[in-house]
């Protein structure tokens, strides 16, 4: 029964024959270990999560919308306060969303990057040279969370500004009606 070698073959090669195979083996092994271990990093780094936005809110209003572009937010017609708070909480909620989704991508990115070979063979040339390439994706994250911020701050100046207008419409408007007791049904 012959013995199977690095390049499984099932064959034994002579001296000079097996140390090239060997030699080529090994880089190929090395790539696979790297592709597994990087495999291996990503599934633990990200979880299973699906964001799926629907905003079809706007397409059954003429005029609302937006004509053949694809767009998170809603088009900015600001008409009412209700528009401008709708506005401000889909920008918001948007910012959010896309904020975790960055970070999460920055630390993925930090991950495979980390586990590319350092060309000059340094000991951690690698993971100094991924966390640089990350750390603009993060502040990325950083600024979305910010814009999220910021969405709200802007409704809430709004209403700060505009409390005089906004009462004003307000107390005019009808007050929901009270729900009646019915003392019959027992």
């Amino acid at each position: 029964m012959a013995t199977p070698t690095r390049n499984g073959n099932g064959r034994t090669g002579g001296a000079a024959n097996g140390a090239a195979n060997n030699k080529g083996n090994k880089f190929a092994n090395v790539g696979a270990a790297a592709g597994g271990f990087v495999g291996a990093m990503g599934g633990s780094f990200v979880p299973p999560i699906n964001v799926t936005v629907n905003n079809n809110r706007n397409a059954a209003r003429p005029g609302g919308g937006r004509s053949g572009n694809q767009s998170l937010l809603p088009s900015p017609e600001f008409t009412s306060p209700a528009q401008v708070r709708n506005y401000c909480n889909t920008l918001r909620a948007a910012g959010v969303t896309l904020s975790i989704e960055v970070a999460m991508a920055a630390e993925i990115l930090e991950s495979v990057l980390a586990a590319v070979p350092d060309p000059e063979g340094r000991a951690f040339g690698s993971r100094i040279r991924a966390r640089k390439v990350a750390r603009k994706m993060r502040k990325s994250a950083d600024g979305m969370r910010d814009a999220a911020k910021n969405a709200a701050a802007c409704y809430s100046a709004f209403q700060q500004e505009f409390e005089e207008e906004i009462n004003r419409v307000r107390h005019r408007a009808r007050r929901p009606a009270q729900p009646v007791m019915n003392w019959a049904q027992q």
